[in-house]
């Protein structure tokens, strides 16, 4: 039997280098012992500098899979850039298309946890500040906070960087990762119930602060301790001793990402009969209708092919580590 030609476009050099490549190796961990009983061949396809020659590049090897990158700028240019269906495990930000089904949760349910677990755990906040940066996943980011915020009950006052804080009982927090440093540095903590940051959801990006981060909150799209039983794949804690066993590091959130997006898109080739070009339609009808959970959690999308069924956590840092306390479900800590 032929093989299932895989292509993968991600970022393998420039700034998002560090997360494309390690998408590339969890697919590639996906391709080389968790696919059988189907044999996968995978290639990787650079999208720095230009992700939409990349995408065009990628087209060109007639895949019968097509993954995107780590990024939301680089993933909304690939898919905008081909008309093959794209499988969209890193790009938290990206306009509605008929060719794309994402596997992570969007960027404005960043939040949305952290919102509720407010507005249940911490009775005095009334009013919850979100300060932002102008690019895209940072809007999409906030618009979803202070919409939640508004629906919750809680009044919201947003602003934009390089703006102050906003006077609030919590303070949210999304920009770029030195934005969001530079602001943790410099914000007044008195009087803040809650603190939270995007980059307070990834374990290396606030590490200079030391012992500042204990409290903070932040989104995370996976954690393996909180990862739930799969009926897709292997477990979390095969696919972390597999890829330590493969890099020598634990794998961080995009590698769970792309690693899922194999899993599930294998499976709709499987359902689908179909493959190339011509069974890009027979796939995305098989990718709507499905529901199952990976270890990167629940899958299900819309009609537009938007991640319904996975919800990110939030997690605070807690004696040096991140807790999930959110939500109460899949949290092994309370929170304070």
């Amino acid at each position: 039997m032929a093989a299932v030609r895989a292509v993968l476009v991600t970022p393998m050099s420039g700034p998002l280098a560090r997360y494309g490549r390690a998408g590339a190796a969890a697919l590639a961990l996906w391709a080389e012992d968790f696919a059988a009983p189907d044999r996968v061949a995978l290639e990787v396809v650079d999208a720095h500098p230009d992700a939409g020659a990349a995408a065009r590049r990628a087209e060109a090897l007639r895949p019968d899979l097509l993954f995107g990158p780590y990024g939301s700028r680089p993933a909304a240019d690939v898919c905008a850039a081909t008309r093959r269906l794209v499988w969209n495990h890193g790009g938290a930000v990206v306009p509605p298309r008929s060719n794309v089904v994402s596997v992570l949760a969007p960027a404005d349910t960043y939040f949305a946890g952290t919102v509720e677990m407010i507005r249940r755990e911490f009775p005095g906040v009334g009013t919850v500040g979100v300060l932002h940066g102008p690019t895209g996943f940072a809007r999409a980011v906030a618009a979803g906070a202070v919409a939640r915020a508004e629906r919750d009950g809680l009044a919201a006052s947003p602003a934009v960087l390089p703006a102050a804080p906003p006077p609030a009982d919590a303070l949210l927090v999304a920009a770029r990762f030195d934005e969001e440093l530079a602001v943790a540095r410099a914000v007044d903590r008195a009087g803040r119930r809650v603190l939270g940051f995007v980059a307070a959801g990834v374990r290396e990006v606030l590490a200079e602060l030391g012992d500042g981060r204990e409290g903070l909150v932040g989104p995370a799209q996976w954690l393996p301790e909180a990862a739930p039983e799969p009926d897709e794949g292997p477990a979390a804690a095969s696919f972390v001793a597999a890829y330590r066993a493969r890099t020598g590091f634990e794998p961080p959130y995009p590698a769970a990402q792309a690693f899922a997006a194999g899993l599930v898109a294998l499976r709709c080739l499987r359902a689908s009969g179909t493959a190339g070009e011509s069974g890009d339609d027979a796939l995305r009808t098989a990718a709507l209708g499905l529901t199952c959970t990976t270890l990167f959690g629940p899958f299900r999308v819309d009609a537009a092919g938007r991640q319904l069924g996975h919800q990110v956590l939030t997690i605070q840092w807690q004696n040096g580590r991140r807790a999930v306390v959110w939500p109460p479900e899949r949290a092994n800590a309370s929170p304070r």
